[in-house]
């Protein structure tokens, strides 16, 4: 959700913070403001962009060579300029910026008040910095200390950056549920919330662990844990490149992003794959598939995106492995008391392998003796090492809020699991196995040829852009790419879209359908295509628009649709990791006809990291 970044080091502070605030724009946010120390500590923030912020500093004293900023996504308190951060403390000497939620800030604030303090902010960040100020005046100890004295005391999740006016060489910083990195330059040090504002410096980072303090100066670097031991830091090598974090020469990160997909998919095989041996090689995944493919059952945990991705998994894994498999919210699961078995396997998916929901089911399945698998895009996330194995999509940055090649980089993975665990279990056949395999490799250069449609999906993005609201159906694998679908439609172009499966439009959802209605089959040939084509017509009946995603050669549903787009040929199994193309390219194009940012959708964070 908001973003944090620092700077200490012999550098102007100010210009860093700026562009690394500008490099978490995509994460989603309503305020941004920096803190800077030098010779005073001056703290500017302002509601609205980044851009509206560096606008209101032109003239102003930004000198320093320490400093902390924020994009704040509003939590407690609306977004206005006195509830931006960074926050002061009462006395005035100390500054924070703070992702998370502190959940027992109400008693700590009315104890504060007792004691006189005031708060200028609706915010329980100010209430948090504020215990840390009183613990340190009271007790005459160092920040350091005020604040780990404080984390002791501190329910619910944060990441925080602390400077002390007095201390112009150090930030100390600490989390527990939202994540934070720490770039290790020449004499200097970075900090921010992930790597997109630290590769333009250094590809040297140490990823903070929960419960962890860093103190962090121009060329020091310690870690201690809340019981005040040192921790070594283990320093990770970043794989990632600046032009990833930028256009490129496209319009929007969004589209980007969905046509990297051909390349994004290939590099999620490539190494794993091994066609012409008819292998596949996922260490992780390889360590435990005995308790895997003897587990009473598979859990697939997700939010968003990925829990349509744990969708497509189900109706794959249960029909080449034979393992019983349920899809969960993560919000939902965390809640609601689960029985987990020890020896149950939880996959959990995450594109920023930080969502926060999706972090604490996991940490409770893993207490209850579950395997833990983590499917994650973001190298070094919590999720990551939380897990007991896993496997990364290797889909790079995704800057777009809304997510694309992530998912096509989830199935993907999905896939190959499934087909080594059905291949470990022998529940396949070795040239069903060797198709599949096929199947696979094939995807990248399908994905060019759906690209080349771009073009005709506009128009028909220009023709359905005023429509109020859209059905998007699909049986079978497809189903849980009709739900992406609607989602990627509501996510960018606000308008109303709903996913169903097919058969169950005549439960309810047929009773919307009129003339100005546009209904999007998800219709590739597969086993149930009869009965699409029957959906499709008793839309027709109704006088429904139908937009169809077909597999070329298909002669029925040209003659029956409003519009198609025609795919190239793929097995049921793989197909999703192509007819969710097209879709995606529709959302696109309808939001921008309508004059939307589509890479910033309104009110939409791109990580989760908050309940």
């Amino acid at each position: 959700m908001c973003g944090i970044v620092g700077y200490t080091g012999p550098r102007e502070a100010y210009p860093i913070v700026l562009k690394g605030l500008k490099r978490l724009e995509y994460r989603g946010y309503d305020s941004a403001g920096v803190a800077l120390i030098n010779h005073s500590l001056k703290v500017y923030k302002k509601k609205g962009k980044v851009a509206d912020l560096e606008e209101t500093l032109i003239g102003q004293d930004v000198h320093g060579h320490i400093g902390i900023g924020h994009t704040r996504w509003a939590t407690h308190g609306e977004p206005n300029d006195r509830n931006a951060h960074p926050h002061l403390s009462q006395s005035g000497e100390i500054a924070m910026i703070h992702n998370g939620i502190i959940e027992n800030y109400a008693q700590i604030k009315q104890d504060l008040l007792a004691k006189g303090y005031t708060f200028k902010s609706d915010t329980d960040t100010e209430v948090l910095l504020n215990f840390i100020d009183d613990i340190k005046s009271k007790n005459n100890c160092s920040l350091e200390e005020a604040v780990r004295i404080a984390l002791r005391r501190i329910v619910g999740a944060y990441c925080i950056l602390v400077v002390h006016k007095d201390d112009p060489e150090t930030i100390i910083a600490a989390r527990k549920g939202s994540p934070l990195v720490i770039g290790i330059g020449k004499g200097e040090h970075f900090l921010a919330s992930d790597a997109s504002p630290i590769i333009e410096y250094t590809k040297e980072v140490v990823y903070v662990n929960d419960y962890e303090i860093a103190i962090v100066r121009p060329d020091e670097l310690i870690l201690k844990n809340l019981g005040n031991e040192k921790q070594t830091p283990f320093i990770t090598k970043l794989d990632m490149d600046l032009t990833a974090i930028e256009k490129g020469g496209y319009d929007h990160f969004m589209l980007k992003e969905i046509f990297e997909q051909p390349r994004t998919i290939y590099d999620c095989l490539r190494g794993r794959l091994d066609v012409e041996n008819g292998k596949i090689t996922m260490s992780g995944i390889q360590q435990y598939a005995e308790q895997i493919v003897n587990a009473g059952r598979i859990i697939i945990i997700a939010c968003g995106t990925s829990w349509h991705a744990g969708l497509v998994a189900e109706y794959v894994i249960e029909e080449l492995c034979r393992i019983p498999v349920e899809v969960e919210y993560a919000s939902e699961f965390r809640y609601r008391n689960p029985i987990i078995n020890k020896g149950d396997v939880i996959i959990a998916i995450s594109q920023s392998g930080e969502t926060a929901d999706t972090l604490v089911a996991i940490e409770k399945a893993k207490e209850q003796g579950a395997i833990i698998l983590g499917i994650v895009n973001a190298v070094g996330s919590s999720i990551a090492r939380l897990s007991h194995a896993g496997a990364y999509t290797h889909s790079g940055p995704e800057i777009g809020v809304a997510s694309t090649k992530a998912f096509t980089g989830q199935l993907a993975v999905l896939n190959m699991v499934a087909l080594l665990l059905a291949a470990h279990k022998g529940t396949i056949d070795r040239d069903r196995y060797l198709l599949l395999c096929k199947e696979l490799t094939a995807i990248p250069e399908k994905a060019e040829a759906i690209l080349k449609l771009d073009a005709e999906i506009k128009a028909i993005a220009e023709k359905y852009k005023d429509a109020s609201n859209a059905l998007f159906l699909g049986r079978g694998y497809n189903f849980p790419v009709a739900l992406e679908g609607a989602l990627k439609l509501k996510e960018i172009s606000y308008i109303h879209a709903e996913g169903y499966p097919a058969a169950e439009m005549k439960h309810g959802p047929i009773a919307l359908v009129d003339d100005q209605l546009p209904v999007v089959f998800v219709a590739t040939k597969d086993s149930y295509h009869e009965k699409v084509v029957s959906n499709i017509q008793e839309i027709k009946a109704r006088k429904g628009k139908v937009i169809a995603i077909i597999t070329e050669g298909d002669t029925v549903i040209p003659g029956l649709a409003d519009d198609v787009i025609v795919l190239p040929a793929a097995d049921e199994i793989v197909a999703p990791m192509l007819s969710v193309i097209p879709l995606q390219l529709l959302s696109y194009h309808v939001g921008v006809a309508k004059g939307y940012d589509v890479d910033k959708p309104r009110n939409l964070a791109k990580s989760v990291t908050v309940e």
